[in-house]
């Protein structure tokens, strides 16, 4: 039956008849006073009940349990007094240890101290020790040291010796339950022991409360050893055990005082090779009581031994006192014990721990004389046994002092302490992962994959890697690939447990150590089935476009990346193009994973190249084959330069340096998204002192740049077979320009001398270039330089002599002052304020006035080919500016008006006026004077710049009428504004009329549909008497003027408006 708390069973029944025939032999004496010399005759019949219980239990351990509780309780009985005779009534009642207590006959330390001796039970006997209260814990030891030092034998010195060793590798908190029952049992009967055991009495416990359960003190007990040792080592005779008593001090030395140095564990390969030297000493010593043990228990002993811990030290007094004791043994002890060890073949345990302590203890010696305040007799001892550590250890064979291990024994080990988690079993996965010769063994792969939650840290899992990938380059046959797999799968398994910053580490590293190619560069096995599982994955993932599976994605790819980083990047960047709305998503996965903004080296060393970056080259650019594609293309590189919640992937830089520079020509099939990526890229600030902006070489940047805009000066004359971009891009290359002149400042040059040489450089590059670029570049050129424009500009302009200065162009002769002033308009807002404020007309000389009206309408017509959207608005504006002004005079005549109209169109003056002088000029150009001036696909631009004006020309009109409305009187805007909308049809049917058959069509239906509604809306909302007939009168002449439209589809379709328009009229009440 289990043992209770000090409960009777069977085998206390045992323990009963063992003891109860022991005392019968010492009769006449009782058993308490048993002396030492009597053991031999009394304590068989104890110790053979003791074996009798083992053999009954149905385990070691449960034996192991039995011995303990044995000496519990023969230990509280040699403590605790027995009961009065008054108390055994309620005895049996409050008293958990009356049953138990009462079936032994009274007994003494002799019997306590030769049973724990004879069962070799050091160790639990320290267990029970050190759980009683201070002062009897201290008293206790006391007696044991009176008890050895009397009538000394070797087992004596064995026991005191592993009492110490025990004592000093005691760790707090490993308490079991009966040592607790012990403490609390002893706790509960504070009182004085009962029996006088020959030797001196020993100290009260029952004394202050509140000490009873403090711990005991470590220093004291410390203490009462070497004392000990003091009064028995003249009987130690033993060289083995004089090696022994020698190594428990040096250990206590080296660990309780000020000499253990702080923070220096040993390394960790130098604790396996220690720990496998003490498991091969028990293994091969079959006198060591290990040597039956299983490597498990002996490994774990060998690291308890390794590991001590000093909870107190000795005080300073204490430190040099028991140093000069030392020294004394050393001086009695040494020369016998060198001749001794090198005489002997092998070393026992307790001379290689001497060894090794001593040599550590030496170290710490001389680094305790160097660092600390000595005084003089301190320093005389130190020196002493410095000089007698190093004399001993150098008389010692070599051979003996470093012991030759098994690789295998070691690799076991370590495996050992791995399975069993214990002391610095984190430092010995590290060996274990990265030592190549313990690697793929059968016990080996076994460890891994049993202790896989053990390895889940980035280190681990890289050194792993590296040990993987180590061994797949020597072993190709099938049995290894098998192992290969086997361990692939171990470590991507304790990988994917990981947290994703962890998982971040394991990339760098596999990127650091294998680039792009990662794993799958050297190890085989990981390319085998591995692009149909990249498929399935991203199938998987393209399908379930959600931030819920967001998390579910990355953990997914981050696998795929560990095995092979570029064709995971590589397929997220071919989707992220070809999958229609997945782009963004994409880039959220792919940013998740820092690593990848890895730098590989390349043949330009100042140019690392990113893997992300290479990638998208290698994989998506050059094969966008559809404007979706390139969209999408810009918004997922857009999200990996800045992207909304995680790291950049690609730098500003990188993007410019990847897929901008090199393609920022003119006849490049990539310029317009080369464009687009550098818009996007030049919106994102700078997170760093030095600006992005300086490694992309910012004035070649700006010169190329220049030099597309002066290509448009060229545009209707490029042969037709080289490509150039499109007018449209005109604007993004103008706005580009803006942005760098504001970005390029002198802080992006490293000195002042480089920042104004590149200004000289970039002024003299841009000479040869249309003069307007100079014009644009002014933020960046400051005060530098004037601003040069043609000399015919002043002819027309005040300028400011100090801010302008002339240039002689051969193209500008006589008379271009207004076409150079324009052009000026064209350049930025400001700069076209500027103009209108500095431009000179007498509108006082009608002479003067008429020639700069006609000037203007030629100017006007020689830039409107080549502007942009945006210099066409600037220009539309000065149109705006100059009519109210009066300065511009465009005569409105009335060639669409079939009767006199009795309206008030002053408001309105300015928008009929702009539309007749859009006529006027497409009278100009559709003339024969310039019918070979421009090629006919200049026509469609024209067209739609037009009809851009036109489009913002009837929105104006509309907003100055105010919203359309039923008024009760006759006088409206409602009719101003349906006279200017015919006006303006009338005027673009004209210029229809004049245009070749070209395509040019399509536009202009859109804006004649327009303005037909614009018609319609205010046409409907005139309520007057005579609004019916008026609306009929109209219409007719609409569909009269649209009948004479030589463009089938063009009359067909407003036609078909136009006959709405009567259909709902004709159903309006009268």
């Amino acid at each position: 039956m289990e043992p209770g708390p000090w409960g009777v069973c069977e085998q206390t029944a045992i323990l009963q008849g063992g003891f109860l025939l022991a005392a019968r032999l010492t009769q006449p004496q009782p058993l308490r006073e048993l002396r030492k010399g009597d053991w031999p005759r009394v304590g068989p019949p104890i110790t053979d009940a003791l074996g009798e219980i083992g053999a009954r239990c149905p385990s070691p351990l449960q034996h192991s349990l039995w011995k303990k509780e044995a000496v519990a309780i023969v230990w509280a009985k040699a403590l605790l007094p027995g009961p009065s005779a008054a108390s055994l009534d309620q005895g049996w009642k409050e008293d958990d240890f009356f049953s138990v207590g009462r079936m032994l006959p009274d007994v003494n330390h002799t019997v306590l101290f030769e049973l724990v001796k004879a069962l070799g039970a050091a160790r639990l006997f320290v267990q029970l020790l050190l759980a009683l209260p201070r002062d009897v814990c201290q008293s206790e030891l006391e007696h044991l040291v009176e008890y050895i030092a009397s009538e000394t034998s070797p087992s004596d010195i064995r026991f005191f010796l592993d009492v110490w060793w025990e004592v000093m590798k005691h760790k707090e908190g490993q308490e079991d339950a009966t040592v607790s029952m012990f403490s609390t049992l002893i706790h509960q009967h504070g009182c004085e022991s009962s029996l006088d055991d020959g030797l001196q009495p020993p100290k009260r416990f029952k004394g202050d409360p509140g000490s009873l359960n403090d711990p005991p003190d470590a220093t004291s007990l410390l203490i009462v050893l070497i004392e000990g040792l003091k009064q028995t080592y003249r009987s130690i005779d033993l060289p083995h055990m004089r090696c022994y008593a020698l190594a428990n001090l040096v250990e206590l030395l080296s660990v309780f005082t000020e000499l253990e140095p702080e923070g220096s564990p040993l390394p960790i390969t130098e604790y396996l090779d220690k720990v496998s030297a003490v498991v091969s000493l028990w293994t091969s010593d079959t006198e060591s009581p290990f040597y039956h043990r299983g490597l498990d228990e002996k490994v774990k002993e060998a690291e308890t031994s390794m590991n001590l811990s000093s909870t107190a030290k000795l005080s300073r007094e204490e430190q040099f006192a028991s140093l000069d004791f030392l020294c004394s043994l050393l001086h009695a002890w040494g020369g016998e014990l060198q001749g001794t060890l090198n005489s002997s073949e092998e070393l026992c345990y307790e001379s290689y721990r001497l060894l090794d302590t001593l040599t550590t203890f030496g170290k710490n010696l001389v680094c305790f004389s160097e660092t600390r305040d000595l005084g003089e007799g301190e320093t005389s001892v130190v020196s002493e046994l410095t000089q007698i550590t190093e004399e001993f250890l150098k008389e010692i064979s070599a051979s003996l002092k470093s012991k030759d291990l098994d690789t295998s024994l070691v690799s076991s080990v370590a495996m050992t302490i791995i399975e069993q988690k214990l002391d610095r079993h984190t430092e010995v996965c590290s060996v274990f992962a990265s030592e190549k010769t313990w690697a793929f063994s059968k016990d080996w792969v076994e460890c891994l994959v049993k202790n896989k939650a053990l390895f889940q840290t980035p280190e681990l899992v890289l050194k792993l890697l590296e040990t993987l990938v180590n061994f797949a380059m020597f072993h190709q046959d099938k049995e290894a690939r098998e192992l290969q797999m086997h361990v692939t799968k171990a470590i991507v398994e304790c990988y994917t447990e990981l947290s994703l910053t962890d998982k971040n580490k394991v990339i760098s590293g596999v990127l650091a150590s294998w680039g792009g190619p990662g794993l799958s560069l050297n190890l085989q096995v990981v390319m085998e089935g591995f692009q149909e599982d990249l498929n399935v994955t991203f199938n998987q993932i393209t399908k379930s476009v959600s931030d819920e599976g967001l998390t579910r994605a990355v953990a997914s790819v981050a696998r795929l990346t560990l095995l092979y980083p570029e064709a995971t990047v590589r397929q997220v960047c071919n989707l992220a193009v070809v999958n229609l709305g997945a782009h963004q998503f994409l880039a959220q996965i792919l940013c998740s994973f820092p690593a990848l903004s890895f730098l590989e080296s390349c043949d330009d060393p100042s140019r690392p190249h990113s893997l992300v970056v290479r990638c998208l080259e290698e994989a998506v650019w050059g094969r966008l084959s559809t404007a979706r594609e390139e969209e999408q293309f810009l918004e997922f590189l857009a999200f990996l330069v800045q992207p909304s919640s995680a790291a950049p992937l690609v730098s500003p830089a990188e993007a410019i340096n990847a897929f901008v520079l090199p393609y920022l020509k003119s006849d490049s099939a990539q310029i317009e998204l080369s464009l687009q990526i550098l818009s996007k890229v030049l919106g994102i600030q700078s997170c760093s002192e030095e600006h992005w902006i300086k490694s992309c070489h910012p004035f070649p940047l700006l010169l190329s740049l220049c030099k597309l805009l002066d290509g448009y000066t060229k545009y209707w004359h490029q042969p037709r077979d080289q490509f150039f971009p499109s007018l449209q891009t005109k604007d993004l290359i103008l706005n580009i320009l803006c942005q760098l002149c504001e970005m390029v400042g002198p802080e992006t040059a490293s000195s002042p001398e480089l920042w104004v040489q590149s200004l000289a450089w970039l002024h003299r590059k841009v000479a040869s270039l249309d003069w307007t670029i100079g014009l644009r570049l002014k933020k960046l050129y400051g005060d530098h330089f004037k601003n040069e424009v043609p000399a015919t500009l002043f002819e027309i302009c005040t300028l400011p002599e100090d801010e302008w200065t002339s240039r002689l162009l051969p193209a500008y002769g006589p008379g271009s002052g207004l076409l150079a002033w324009m052009e000026c308009c064209c350049v930025s807002t400001e700069l076209r304020e500027t103009m209108l404020t500095l431009l000179t007309v007498n509108v006082d000389n009608p002479e003067e006035v008429n020639l700069f009206s006609k000037g203007f309408l030629v100017a006007l017509i020689q830039v409107l080919p080549w502007c942009s959207h945006s210099e066409w608005k600037r220009l539309t504006h000065i149109v705006k500016n100059l009519l109210e002004r009066q300065v511009l005079h465009v005569p409105y005549t009335l060639e669409y008006v079939q009767y006199m109209p009795l309206l008030n169109l002053r408001p309105f003056a300015c928008y009929l006026q702009s539309s007749v002088l859009f006529l006027r000029g497409f009278q100009l150009l559709c003339s024969s004077s310039c019918s070979t001036w421009l090629p006919a696909e200049a026509g469609l631009h024209v067209v739609q710049l037009y009809c851009g004006s036109l489009t913002d020309l009837l929105a104006a009109a509309k907003s100055a009428a105010g919203p359309p409305s039923h008024p009760a009187e006759d006088r409206t805007p409602t009719q101003e504004v349906s006279f200017i909308c015919i006006q303006m049809f009338c005027h673009l049917l004209h210029i229809a009329a004049m245009l070749p058959d070209k395509g040019c069509s399509e536009p202009l239906v859109v804006v004649a549909l327009e303005i037909l509604s614009q018609y319609e809306t205010f046409s409907s909302a005139d309520t007057s008497p005579s609004s019916a007939l008026r609306r009929a009168n109209e219409r007719h002449f609409l569909e009269s003027i649209t009948d004479n439209v030589g463009d089938k589809a063009l009359r067909s379709t407003l036609l078909q408006k136009l006959s709405k328009l009567g259909a709902r009229s004709a159903g309006e009440p009268s």
